[in-house]
């Protein structure tokens, strides 16, 4: 399982949000491409950074920096945050981006999410954003109440995209615990990889997530910034559970 550290910036800052919630924002780095460069050094396999003013906002609002950490990474970058359109998703994929994160597009003008994962495939991935079991969208302040997960998700999948992201926001920010159980329920449902995010407080939670076969990976962001413990710990334990369980990835 990779576990991909969390940069979501907010006003050119690394910040985690508490419950998705703008003005509960607890500021960790000054210095976004300073921490990412913390995270590489400590062997990160992937980045998983947000874009939190252009999920509020609707369009990229901390482009500058992000290009400072795509250039500066030779690991993957999983990139999400105020992407609603098709230009804008083209416009990080064709600048190195690994993976674009989309889902208030995906919901609002799925012709044109779909028309995208067509194109680009694995290098497309579904943030399922979940409050109280509605998906939540434009930064998580509007539920769409008349949409039901799975089916919401069918033609995306069958689009053959890279990964489908599941948040509890009522656990995100929190370090109340990862909902293994959420999660553990659409990846076993679904042929694409599933990764967890939401809640992860303790090595334990990621173990928890690890021994699960079907989930591929877990985004993790306050419990590394306020040291519940460190990536390269994290990876060591995770490898060594993956190595005696035989878990391997899907295709």
């Amino acid at each position: 399982m990779i576990i991909y550290p969390a940069l979501d910036l907010k006003g050119g800052v690394c910040v985690r949000l508490y419950k998705g919630e703008r003005e509960r924002a607890t500021r960790y780095n000054e210095d976004p491409l300073q921490q990412a460069r913390y995270f590489l050094a400590q062997g990160a396999r992937a980045l998983h950074v947000v874009d939190l003013d252009g999920a509020f906002a609707g369009h990229s609002e901390n482009g500058a920096i992000i290009e400072k950490i795509v250039a500066a990474s030779e690991a993957p970058i999983q990139l999400g945050g105020g992407l609603r359109s098709k230009q804008a998703v083209e416009h990080w994929l064709e600048r190195g981006v690994a993976r674009v994160v989309i889902a208030t597009l995906a919901v609002e003008h799925p012709d044109v999410a779909l028309a995208l994962c067509e194109k680009w495939g694995k290098r497309i991935a579904i943030a399922l954003d979940l409050r109280d079991g509605k998906i939540a969208t434009r930064g998580w302040l509007k539920d769409s109440l008349d949409l039901e997960p799975n089916m919401f998700l069918s033609p995306f999948v069958a689009a053959n995209i890279g990964a489908v992201i599941v948040t509890d926001i009522t656990r995100d920010g929190t370090l109340s615990g990862a909902n293994s159980t959420l999660t553990a329920g659409f990846a076993r449902a679904l042929p694409c990889e599933v990764i967890a995010s939401g809640g992860i407080s303790s090595l334990e939670d990621l173990l928890e997530l690890a021994r699960e076969p079907a989930i591929a990976g877990a985004i993790c962001g306050r419990a590394l910034y306020e040291e519940k413990f460190s990536l390269a710990e994290a990876q060591i334990a995770i490898e060594r559970q993956d190595i005696e369980s035989g878990k391997k990835p899907k295709c």
